[in-house]
């Protein structure tokens, strides 16, 4: 009997309905798992490969040859809109099925949350939060709601492998199971994943099964796709004797502008390249994204062409965001649309003529997210990078005049399209702060537990299997001590004075830092959130569009505007976080050592990589692990990732050497030294032959790993949570040239 045969009669029905020829061989290998086996599955390919499919097809075959006395399936996604945006496929697929389908988040109707409640049955679409707040606050219901769970979707397994809510995620998941005795089989669906073997473990955390075993994860057959990539440079120039138009003679007839010409003829090529193309502009940051798009905009008015620009990012109000969704879907609309990380997730915004990366991708696993937005239904994926550098006659030192981003995105593209690589996993084994979160979760929806049975519950779920009675006791003592919990004269735990503002503020349940915002209105229409107050008359920019302040209410947090013309700029503060991985930083040496023309590069690109080439060349970076920049200054190059160039950055400064990383992403420390380059050289070395006690480093006070709550743990906790998860003296010592 052949897969189609076993599916529900429904879905066969669907299938001929939206005349499919056949189905996909991940869709085939998904069934057989789920048919034949009892194993979590992984289902990991490209975008539009049918992984949704692939798994909702069997598993419904299975609820409906098999109905569930609660919820059946739980869906999870990590956005409310790639939620709303599934429902609309799925309704459409079990019309004929008799099997319901619910969301629940903030924006879903509560009259239909109350009847799942009631009468719990088919699927639930869900984010984490509003998860982890069914089971805190409606134990009982959710006791009622799962005990017949037979199926977990995570969409999106690489966002949560990465973020403090898969860790929640997991968590949550696991007392879910504690509380209804039931161990639901887990399927995890990506598009970017690297060693399935971590996603597979990360899936199966919690649920008794170990590693790669009990979690299938078929490896289909896809074909090698074509890509079609191309590299735009721009130059603005800081003096301006560099850039000058003369006449026949040689006279200067224009030097005016200098600074600026590469950014307006940055703006005019993407204007250009998008003119009838469905795209999305990728930046890193909401600011650049506003600037671009404003700019955009004021281009295509001064052409008299159409406004076809939207902007997509988190501070913009969702009716907005949904809005641009809409018209992004539909084939006829060709929209440009500016985003961030918001639209490198799963929500079917339609087939893409193309995607636009200005400046260089964070990381491997970000390009791969945006590459795949551009490559749906049977497209060639068309990805444009621009860059617009500032040259100046002097530099500080003779490493100024290399481009770094450039180089960081020839080695991502490089090691992505050749290697198929991507990063792995951050480690989060001794994450503190959300100890402290599921111990107030657990306590909130519990009530009084003593000390010996909250260490059970807590410390035995998986993401925290490797944290110590004794630190554990020690954080319990601490929020004790704070009042955030409170010892009853039983000697029980329950929440403290302190800690019922956390746990009864709406913002307890997510995991991630967010900043006060404050709502911008014109008149009555939402347009977004700033997270800074703009004095009236205040010109700002917010979703591509200009406004001026005419009042504020700062206590109910609201400022309200007038849209006026013209380009401003807004700005939200934001700490930049981006680790680069030791792989990815050899990929980078590996192209400064190559002479390989890349054919996606244009002249302009072409000609900037031959100069870098010569420069990192002849400055004996590329050999010499310290080379002298300036005057007792030397750029001191082991040539690994983040994580390691800041533990030798400490281990130097322990030996009482003065260095520091130049920018968050430097690939390289800057040494102040009073010897020459090989002493500096045989003090490495000698660091590399010791046997460091990582602990007894000089590491500022208040060092830690960023997340929420850290501010109701122990310093010495935060610290040993940097020293394990975040310092590698181990990867430094393997990797190092």
């Amino acid at each position: 009997m052949d897969i189609f045969t076993k599916l529900a009669p429904f879905i066969q029905d669907f299938i001929y309905l939206n005349k499919w020829e056949e189905l996909r061989s991940i869709q085939v290998a998904a069934c057989e798992v789920i048919f034949n086996t009892t194993d979590n599955l992984l289902l990991s390919s490209g975008t539009a490969s049918g992984k949704t499919e692939a798994a909702f097809l069997p598993v419904l075959t299975e609820l409906y040859n098999n109905p569930s006395k609660s919820v059946g399936v739980l869906y999870i996604s990590p956005l409310k809109a790639l939620i709303n945006d599934q429902f609309i496929r799925l309704e459409q697929l079990l019309l004929d099925s008799n099997i319901p389908v619910y969301k629940w988040h903030g924006d879903a109707s509560q009259v239909k949350k109350n009847d799942l409640m009631k009468n719990p049955e088919g699927i639930l679409q869900i984010t984490p939060e509003s998860l982890e707040s069914l089971l805190t606050n409606k134990r009982g219901a959710s006791h009622k709601m799962f005990s017949d769970l037979r199926y977990v979707i995570i969409d999106e397994v690489h966002h949560f492998m990465r973020d403090a809510r898969g860790v929640q995620l997991l968590c949550v998941l696991e007392r879910m199971q504690k509380l209804t005795g039931n161990i639901p089989r887990r399927i995890g669906l990506s598009a970017t994943l690297g060693d399935l073997s971590l996603a597979q473990t990360w899936l199966n955390t919690g649920t008794g099964r170990m590693g790669r075993s009990g979690c299938a994860a078929p490896v289909t057959e896809g074909g090698k796709k074509k890509i079609r990539l191309h590299i735009e440079r721009f130059v603005n120039y800081a003096d301006e004797r560099d850039l000058v138009e003369r006449n026949a003679d040689g006279q200067i007839v224009n030097k005016s502008d200098a600074g600026v010409m590469g950014t307006r003829e940055h703006y005019e090529y993407l204007f250009k390249m998008t003119l009838d193309k469905k795209t999305i502009i990728f930046t890193n940051s909401r600011e650049e994204t506003e600037f671009v798009i404003a700019n955009l905009r004021d281009i295509a008015a001064k052409n008299k062409a159409p406004d076809i620009y939207r902007v997509h990012h988190g501070n913009i109000a969702a009716l907005i965001r949904e809005t641009t969704e809409d018209e992004m879907k539909a084939e006829d609309e060709k929209i440009v649309t500016g985003a961030t990380v918001t639209l490198e997730l799963g929500i079917d915004i339609g087939s893409l003529d193309q995607a636009v990366q200005v400046g260089a991708p964070l990381n491997v696993s970000s390009f791969a997210q945006r590459l795949g937005r551009c490559g749906r239904r049977g497209q060639v994926p068309q990805l444009l990078f621009t860059f617009v550098e500032s040259l100046q006659i002097n530099s500080a030192d003779t490493l100024g005049p290399i481009n770094w981003e450039f180089i960081r995105t020839l080695a991502i593209i490089e090691a992505y399209t050749k290697e198929h690589w991507l990063e792995p996993i951050p480690p989060h084994k001794y994450a503190y702060n959300l100890l402290y979160h599921q111990t107030m979760s657990h306590l909130k929806g519990c009530g009084e537990v003593s000390p010996a049975a909250l260490a059970q519950t807590v410390l035995t779920l998986g993401c925290f299997n490797q944290v110590p009675q004794e630190d554990y006791k020690q954080l319990l003592s601490h929020l004790i001590h704070i009042n955030q919990l409170e010892r009853t004269e039983r000697g029980g735990l329950i929440i403290g004075r302190e800690g019922e503002k956390v746990v009864n503020s709406h913002k307890f349940l997510t995991v991630f830092l967010a900043p006060e915002y404050l709502l911008v209105k014109d008149e009555n229409r939402t347009i977004g959130t700033v997270d800074k107050v703009y004095p009236i008359g205040t010109r700002f920019a917010l979703a591509g569009l200009t406004w001026e302040t005419v009042d504020v209410n700062e206590k109910s947090k609201v400022i309200f505007v007038k849209k006026v013309p013209g380009i401003s700029l807004v700005d939200w503060n934001v700490d930049f976080e981006a680790n680069i991985h030791t792989i990815l930083v050899k990929k980078i040496r590996s192209v400064l050592l190559d002479d390989t023309m890349y054919p996606y590069l244009s002249d302009r690109c072409r000609e900037r990589l031959t100069e870098i080439r010569y420069i990192a060349r002849n400055s004996g970076i590329l050999t010499n692990r310290a080379t002298p920049i300036s005057d007792k200054k030397f750029a001191l190059f082991p040539w690994v990732g983040t994580r390691q160039l800041v533990t030798l950055h400490y281990l130097l400064g322990q030996r009482r050497i003065k260095n520091k990383l130049p920018w968050p992403t430097c690939l390289y420390i800057e040494v102040i030294f009073e010897g020459s380059a090989k002493e500096l050289e045989d003090i490495v070395a000698d660091i590399m032959k010791s046997n460091p006690d990582m602990y007894s480093l000089h590491l500022p006070e208040k060092v830690q790993v960023n997340g929420k709550y850290n501010e109701f743990i122990p310093l010495d906790l935060l610290r040993k949570q940097f020293v394990e998860d975040y310092l590698d003296f181990d990867g430094l010592k393997a990797g190092i040239m």
